[in-house]
C-alpha cells in the first residue's frame, strides 16, 4: 500500500516481510514495484527478528534479513524515511514489537495527520531526528552525526529514539502510565466479574482482587506467554490472542457465609503499573 497508494498512508510497520523492488530470478511471478517519490515521504520501520539472518544464519527464515537489508539499502539511500529495528529476542514471531510499534506509530500519526479532515497528510519534517545503524543499538541526533545519514536508519524524534534503544537491549520499552481502572465491577454473591480497557502502551498482565481493603488474590490469565511478556489473553505466535478468552471474573471461595465483604479490583500492567482501585456494586437484578 506504501508503494502503490502512498498518499493514503500515514506510517507503515514491516514486521519480517518487505516488498520487492528488483525482479527476483527465484520467484519471477513476483512482479517489483517502483519506488515513487510520494512513498518515499511515507514512515516506515523494517522490523525482522534477530533470528531471521541476523545473528542465525540459517533456517527457513534466513533471507528475511537480506530482503531487509536490500530494501533498506534502497529507500533509504534514495531518502526514504526508513528505520529498522531487530528484535533482539526472536525469529519470526511478533514476540514484544507491538511495544515499539505503537508508541512508533503514535508519532507519526501525530505528524502526519492533517489539522482537519480530507485534507492530505502532511510531510514530516527531518528537524529533530535522530539516526541508527541498522544493526547497532545506540542512536544520535541527526544534527550530531558525523557521516552519511542515508547509509543509516531514520528515527522521527528523540522520544521514539529512546524507546527504539530500550527496544533494541531487549525489547523492555519504558512505560510510565498506569493502565486504565477496571469498569462495570459487578458481584454476584461471592463471585466478581468486569469489563478493562486494554493499557495501550504495555497491555494487561492481571488483575488483583481486595477484599475489605486488602489484598485477596491474584487473577492471571491460563498459561504463560512463549512469544513476550506475559498478557492476561495471552498471544499466539502471530500476536493475536490465545483462544478461548480468557474471562474476567473471579470466585471468592474464602468467603464467609453471612458477611458482607467489600471488594474492588486493580488492573497491572506489563510492566507492573497497576491502576486505582475500582469497587464492586452489587450485580444488576434479573441481569442475563
Amino acid at each position: 500500500m506504501v508503494l502503490t497508494q502512498p498518499e493514503r498512508v500515514a506510517a507503515a510497520w514491516l514486521r519480517s516481510g518487505v516488498p520487492l523492488l528488483v525482479a527476483n530470478p527465484d520467484r519471477p511471478e513476483i512482479k517489483p514495484y517502483t519506488l515513487s517519490r510520494a512513498a518515499l515521504r511515507v514512515p516506515i520501520m523494517c522490523n525482522p527478528g534477530t533470528k531471521e539472518g541476523v545473528t542465525v544464519k540459517d533456517g527457513r527464515f534466513a533471507k528475511v534479513w537480506p530482503a531487509n537489508l536490500a530494501f533498506f539499502e534502497m529507500v533509504r539511500g534514495s531518502g526514504g524515511l526508513l528505520g529498522i529495528a531487530i528484535d533482539p529476542l526472536t525469529a519470526h514471531e511478533c514476540g514484544n514489537s507491538r511495544y515499539l510499534a505503537i508508541p512508533w506509530l503514535d508519532q507519526c500519526l501525530s505528524l502526519r495527520l492533517p489539522d482537519q479532515p480530507g485534507q492530505a497528510l502532511r510531510e514530516v519534517s527531518l528537524e529533530g531526528a535522530w539516526l541508527a545503524e541498522p544493526t547497532g543499538a545506540t542512536a544520535i541526533r541527526a544534527a550530531k552525526f558525523e557521516g552519511d545519514p542515508l547509509k543509516v536508519g531514520w528515527l522521527p524524534n528523540e522520544t521514539i529514539a529512546e524507546a527504539w534503544m530500550e527496544f533494541r537491549k531487549d525489547t523492555n520499552v519504558v512505560d510510565t502510565t498506569p493502565p486504565p481502572a477496571p469498569s462495570r465491577v459487578e458481584l454476584d454473591g461471592h463471585r466478581l466479574r468486569w469489563f478493562a480497557e486494554a493499557d495501550v502502551e504495555s497491555g494487561i498482565q492481571k488483575f488483583i482482587v481486595l477484599r475489605d481493603g486488602k489484598f485477596l488474590a491474584e487473577v492471571a490469565g491460563s498459561g504463560r506467554n512463549r512469544f513476550g511478556r506475559d498478557l492476561f489473553q495471552n498471544l499466539q505466535y502471530s500476536d493475536t490472542p490465545v483462544q478461548p478468552l480468557a474471562k474476567m471474573e473471579f470466585v471468592d471461595e474464602s468467603a464467609e457465609q453471612g458477611v458482607n465483604h467489600g471488594y474492588s479490583l486493580v488492573t497491572v500492567n506489563t510492566v507492573g503499573l497497576k491502576s486505582i482501585p475500582t469497587r464492586a456494586v452489587p450485580a444488576a437484578v434479573g441481569k442475563d
